[in-house]
Parts: structure tokens; sequence; C-alpha cells
């Protein structure tokens, strides 16, 4: 078949959708024992398919101890990496697909009206959703990019390049599966992440980098507080001297990140402090992320932020004689940046106009993502697109539309002709 007889129809849709509702059945949650389960589904599955699969052991504790590893925030003994490949018929450029088939746990349960790993097909104005934990973050972008290279595959055409799906694991708490795909030495001319991102196409991430702080106080019994010094009470100053740092941190932002009320922010995910109620606390622990804004280093942000909390401390009569102890742990996202003219932008922006008939939104996200490892470690011009939107990640109920699943398949398909035939 020639390229241009390539023909939307050709994404079957009933595929698409019963593959996503099989992967959003796999409770694949980050450091659980379905997150290499379902890596092993997709390679057998890939296979069958008659795709060249490249399936590994991740080497986590070789990993870990890398000096550039990125950081990760569960406990993994195991890892699966997972590449499915068509084409290289001959001298052409290498298109990556990168999907994460790791998910957040489901929080309250009683917040959600369905099952989250027992998907459920609703109906939202008009528009048929799959609702499901990871149906947008990000197992619809996952079962787009096979769809698209599924039809590609069926349609008889010959590509010189080649299109390498990626599926990997570890990504919402640091980026392991993306790093270990690098070290395997996977490399190519361009990449697109199927990330939810509402068909937008996003060339440039913030980071994230995850903190712990630790404020100490003088226990003493309740009744005879004023003999103690509450490790609540000391926390304050600090939180207040945080909010000033996120205000003075986004009064001026890349245009990329304009859109968003708050480009770079610093939230405060957890605090544990005390441990009974008739006593005066001598311990709190706060964990959070700090938001790195374009361009910025991660040492420098760390210590822009280090410098804030000690100023409070120095404030503070008791936080002088006893300063908050900052600690850097977890998943350290740096920003990431493809430049406006790299031609994986344009080849996304073309092929979802083609589809569309009208040009996708362009502009910065304010999370952390795998795009930061592959433009900087692996020098792959990098783009995030795909169905669903973030608003919905992470949160009960979550939920993704079909019909933006099945335009980003075709947008996708579209790019692998254009790319790699």
């Amino acid at each position: 078949m020639a390229t241009d007889q390539w023909q939307d129809a050709e994404i079957d849709e009933d595929q698409l959708r019963n593959d996503l509702v099989g992967l959003c059945r796999i409770a694949s949650i980050s450091g659980s024992a379905a997150e290499p389960e379902i890596q092993r589904f997709l390679a057998r599955t890939w296979r069958d398919e008659g795709l060249d699969v490249d399936e590994w052991d991740i080497d986590v504790a070789a990993l870990s101890a890398d000096p550039e590893f990125p950081g990760s925030e569960v406990e993994r003994r195991t890892a699966v990496g997972v590449t499915a490949t068509l084409g290289a018929h001959g001298p052409g450029p290498t298109l990556l697909l990168n999907g994460h088939t790791d998910v957040v746990p489901v929080g309250d349960r009683d917040a959600w009206t369905t099952d989250p790993f027992e998907p459920r097909l609703s109906e939202v104005d008009g528009d048929r959703v799959v609702v499901a934990r990871g149906s947008a973050d990000m197992k619809a972008g996952v079962a787009a990019m096979w769809a698209a290279v599924r039809a590609v595959q069926r349609s008889g055409i010959v590509l010189r390049g080649r299109v390498v799906m990626a599926a990997v694991s570890g990504e919402e708490d640091g980026g392991l599966g993306t790093f270990a795909l690098l070290r395997r030495g996977i490399t190519a001319d361009l990449c697109v992440i199927t990330e939810p991102t509402g068909l937008a196409v996003i060339p440039a991430n913030g980071g994230a980098l995850t903190f712990r702080l630790v404020v100490r106080g003088r226990a003493a019994h309740a009744s005879r507080r004023t003999e103690g010094v509450s490790a609540i009470d000391a926390f304050l100053p600090v939180l207040a001297a945080l909010h000033e740092l996120e205000r003075r941190r986004n009064a001026v932002v890349d245009p990329l990140m304009q859109r968003w009320p708050i480009a770079y922010p610093i939230s405060i995910g957890t605090v544990r402090g005390g441990d009974w109620p008739s006593s005066v606390p001598d311990r709190l622990v706060a964990e959070g992320r700090l938001g790195v804004a374009l361009d910025e280093s991660e040492a420098d942000a760390r210590a822009g932020f280090e410098a804030a909390v000690f100023a409070a401390c120095r404030q503070d009569p008791w936080l002088a004689a006893h300063p908050v102890e900052v600690e850097w742990w977890g998943g350290q996202f740096a920003s990431g940046r493809t430049p406006a003219d790299s031609a994986v932008i344009s080849a996304v922006c073309r092929a979802h106009e083609d589809v569309t008939g009208s040009a996708p939104e362009v502009y910065g996200a304010p999370y952390g993502s795998d795009l930061r490892l592959l433009t900087r470690l692996g020098a792959i011009p990098t783009v995030q697109y795909g169905p669903g939107g973030s608003e919905v990640a992470h949160a009960p109920d979550e939920q993704v539309s079909l019909r933006e699943a099945s335009i980003a398949a075709r947008v996708l398909a579209r790019i692998i002709v254009d790319v790699c035939a």
C-alpha cells in the first residue's frame, strides 16, 4: 500500500478498547508484583503478534548504584524491560513510542464508584469513557501506540525505518524503566511519550524533587505544654516560608508554562508528628515535592529551597538553635525541554492536524516525566502526546475518553508512516 493511501479507518477501535480494558485489569501498582506481570504480558502478546520483542530482567540493584539513577520511592527487587520493533527494512530513522505501565495506588476506595481494577464503561457528555485506575495515566496511551503499530503492521506499508514500542515500569516514582531502556543501549531519532496530554503537544516539563523535612521539638506532658516545644508549632513558620518561596519562584515563568496558575508548585504531601495525644510532640516529619523550573539545574533548585528553610530557622529562637533537617530522597525529576524547531514537534503537530483538522495546543507541563531522561541522557528529541488529561490522573474514578484514545492512535499511525516509511 502506498503511504498516500493510508486511511484512518484502519485503526481497530474495538480491539483498542479491549486492549485498554485488559491492561487496566492488571493492578500494576508501582513496586507491586503486578508491575513486572504486566510487562511480561505485553512481551508475550507483542511476540504473538509478530513483533520483534526484546524482554529482559532489569538489574535493579546495579541501576540504583548508577550515579545518574533518577531515584525511586518504592522498594523493588525485580523489574522487567520490554520493547517491540516493527520495520527496519532499509536505512531510515527510528521512532520510539514510550509508555509506562505502572500506576499509583488507588487511595481511598470509598471515593471510587467502581472497583479501581475492574474497568467500567460509562458515558460522559455523549462520550464513551473507561473508568479505572491507570486508564488515563497512562494505559490508554499504551493501548493507542499499540493500536497504531498494529494498524501499520496490517496495512502492508513497508517501513524503511523502524518504530520501537517501549513499555516501561517505575515511571511514577522516578523513571527506572526508561533509565534501564537507555542503559540497554536503545536510541532513536525522535520519541513520543503517550502520556495523558489531552491531545496537546508537550515538548517541555518542569521537574519535581522529593524532599523530607525533620523538625525537632521538646516533649512534655500536654497538661504542662508551655514547658515543651511542639514540633508542629515549630513547623508553621517553615511552611509559611515555603509558601513565600513558591510565590517568588512563580513570579516570572517561561512562556511555555504561563497557562498554569502555579507552574512550579511546592507541595507538602505527608506530615507525621507526635506519638501520643497527651504529649507535646518532639518530632515532625514532612515530605513533599519541589517544582523545578525549565532549564533550572536540580542543584540550584535544592540550594534555593534549603536557603529559604534555613532563613526561616534563623528568624525563630527555637529553630535557630535546632534547625530543620532537609533530606532529598525518592524520585528526582529534572526539568526537560525539546527545542522548538525539533522535527518531532512538527511531525506530531502535522499528524494531529491531518487527523483532526485543527492544530494542537503546544505548551509545557508542570509535572516531571521521562521526557527529561530521554532528552538529557539519551539525546533523543521527545514530546508527550496522548489521550486523557492530567487533571484525572491519580484521582478517584480516573477515566479516559475512548474517542481521544482513537484519535491518538490515528495520529500515532500517521507519525509512523510519515517518519519511518
